[in-house]
């Protein structure tokens, strides 16, 4: 009898260990947080402009994601970056094939220099060398091998002029001075810059034109704020413009118009959701099919010639389908499939032969694990708009009075999609039901739920959140006193007015770079991202005015209101919520007598990018969850995470342990 009684009680100090109960004992094994967080195996496959390599990212020996690269027919691929520590994320082929050009910053600072590999020497070259300034690429064409156009804010931090770049020397030439207010340009078929899209001090958009790169620029379209308006890319012979647009609709189409006549065509439109995908053909720049998500991915075909290899790869696997890269000839495709429950599968689509083969599956460790459903659901305001948003359960447990976690996303004027997504597995199997919502401002939803959401932070914006967990609560599936809000930059700041504003409703909070003084966080904000938008949305910072306004929606202000277990996560390098809009709001909660964990990772910027830190976060999250609202987690050995910089502080109580 003893020896019976001692193994119950190891066996409850076990599940307790997890942070679980008996009554859980139907969940799936744990899953490891290297899985879920860790670096894909392979991810992002590229085929160069002739068809003949494939390109890929893949982690190095030491765990740093570097660019690889092989023949199509060859099995193995060797490196072809040196990325010492944060790991190379975005990647293109130049056109000549014999160039891999990619982005890199330093220690998540976003000043993104754009390098280049030449793939016969190996030898990498920093073609933006200047200390302080973002790059990117703007525009590369078939017919200029060695030359692209690449924007650069040398000559004045606060605009990004086009600089002309030859790939073979290096030499960089400034092709396109920025006016004052102009925030993009879009070159056409024979890389010369015709179009530039600029900003009103409304926060409108203004569409300008120029003939050739000799001609004086033209005010071509204008819209109010509350608009979407971008070009997508000029037709082959340059005389037409292929436009994203609302103007005349609430949601944003595709439309072809005509620059000298201004005849507009229709290429693809739903009056449920903004277009938000486009496959344009390698060669012509022709729009060829357009993909809306007001749920899941719909795409509209509009050429005729690819409508066949539309329907057959439909066949090929159940997921939402993307076009992530083609060969100059059109003969290969690379297409993506995301489903909820596995990992993103890249296959190789042979067009001549309309035959599918796999390549690989980014995170092949996911496969046959028991993964959750990411279900759409659509979920009414309190005035009446309609909230669409995904929810996932845990496996095996019924839907009923589970602990739940409202995660929030970023922007806010971004998205939750359906499709697999780490986090939201973990949560759900963890014991977690899972709630995504795409409140007011979340975009894809058309103009009015857009402006539904200008200057309501901390207003009709945080009420969205409320009305969803109380739907949830309504529906029998959340247990109203074990819920969580969790989010990461608009998220954070959601996390934050959650525990203030709402003091009571949450059982806890995890905030990742969240802004807590939204006049200290713009006023810190880099100096190209200080634009009209944020004051038409959001509410001016520097207008008295709306002083009160700011004051009321910044959670800082109403630390003393915090009473629910609170955890904060922070990168050291972030540029757009700068690490004190984290630091005062514990330096608030430790004045007015409050709790709070505070992560700092001393190499990270707003997103934590290095696998070691995330999954370290994610430790100290998981375990931090476990201890207010009854879930499971996996523990960790030590203080932190082998290779992580975090350093801790705790105020007011000691921290959940992750171990």
């Amino acid at each position: 009898m003893r020896t019976r009684a001692r193994q119950l009680i190891l066996a409850v100090l076990f599940l307790a260990s997890f942070g679980a109960t008996p009554s859980r004992a139907d969940l799936p094994p744990l899953i490891s947080r290297e899985i879920l967080f860790g670096n894909p195996e392979r991810t992002s496959p590229q085929i160069s402009p002739d068809g003949k390599h494939l390109a890929w990212l893949a982690p190095d020996s030491k765990n740093v994601l570097q660019v690889w690269v092989k023949p199509v027919e060859v099995k193995e691929g060797k490196i072809v970056t040196h990325d010492k520590k944060r790991g190379i994320r975005m990647f293109s082929w130049a056109r000549a094939s014999n160039t891999i050009l990619y982005l890199q910053d330093s220690d998540g600072d976003e000043n993104f220099h754009v390098y280049g590999v030449d793939l016969a020497s190996g030898s990498v070259r920093d073609y933006t060398p200047f200390e302080g300034i973002r790059a990117a690429i703007t525009a590369t064409d078939y017919k200029f091998p060695d030359e692209i156009l690449v924007s650069m804010n040398l000559r004045d931090r606060r605009r990004f002029d086009v600089y002309r770049l030859t790939l073979s020397t290096g030499a960089l030439v400034l092709d396109t001075a920025a006016a004052d207010d102009v925030v993009a340009f879009t070159a056409d078929s024979r890389l010369q810059i015709r179009a530039a899209r600029a900003v009103t001090p409304a926060g409108g958009t203004i569409i300008r034109l120029r003939d050739n790169a000799q001609s004086p620029w033209r005010d071509w379209l204008k819209g109010g704020a509350e608009e979407t308006i971008g070009v997508i890319d000029f037709t082959d012979d340059g005389k037409s413009i292929q436009l994203l647009s609302s103007l005349g609709n609430d949601t944003a189409r595709a439309l072809q118009i005509d620059i000298a006549t201004g005849k507009q065509t229709v290429i693809a439109s739903l009056p449920e959701a903004d277009a938000i995908r486009f496959v344009i053909h390698p060669k012509t720049n022709a729009v060829q099919a357009v993909g809306f998500m007001p749920d899941r991915i719909r795409w509209t075909v509009v050429d005729p010639s690819v409508k066949g290899d539309f329907e057959a790869l439909a066949k090929v696997h159940g997921g939402d389908l993307s076009v992530v890269s083609r060969d100059l000839a059109d003969d290969t495709w690379l297409i993506a499939f995301t489903s909820d429950r596995g990992s993103i599968r890249y296959y190789s689509w042979r067009r001549p032969e309309k035959k599918a083969e796999f390549l690989f599956s980014a995170q092949p460790k996911l496969d046959g694990l028991q993964l959750a459903e990411m279900k759409p659901v659509k979920i009414k305001s309190r005035d009446g708009l309609d909230l669409r948003g995904y929810l996932s359960l845990p496996v095996g447990v019924p839907a009923k009075n589970l602990p739940m976690v409202l995660f929030v996303h970023g922007g806010p004027w971004f998205r939750d999609m359906w499709g697999f997504n780490p986090s939201a597995q973990w949560f759900a199997n963890r014991g977690y039901a899972v709630l995504q919502v795409n409140y007011r401002g979340s975009t894809g939803y058309g103009k009015k739920f857009l402006s539904a959401s200008y200057r309501q932070w901390g207003k009709k914006m945080h009420d969205d959140l409320i009305d969803s967990v109380d739907w949830a609560i309504k529906q029998g599936i959340a247990d109203s006193k074990r819920v969580a809000i969790y989010g990461g930059s608009y998220g954070g700041y959601a996390a934050l007015a959650g525990v203030t504003f709402t003091p009571e409703k949450f059982a806890c909070a995890v905030d990742i770079v969240g802004p807590s003084n939204l006049k200290t966080a713009v006023s810190t904000f880099p100096l190209y991202w200080k634009r009209p938008v944020w004051d038409v949305r959001m509410g001016n910072v520097d207008d008295p005015k709306d002083a009160e306004l700011i004051r009321n929606a910044s959670p800082l202000f109403r630390a003393d209101k915090i009473v629910r277990p609170l955890l904060i996560g922070q990168g050291a390098n972030d540029p757009r919520v700068n690490k004190a809009e984290s630091e005062q709001i514990v330096s608030a909660i430790e004045k007015h007598g409050g709790k709070v964990t505070y992560v700092l990772y001393t190499d990270e910027g707003h997103v934590f990018a290095r696998p070691e830190n995330r999954i370290d976060f994610n430790a100290r999250a998981e375990a931090f969850l476990a201890k207010y609202l009854g879930g499971r987690f996996e523990p960790m050995e030590g203080e932190r995470y082998p290779g992580s910089t975090a350093v801790v502080r705790v105020i007011g109580e000691q921290r959940a342990s992750a171990r």
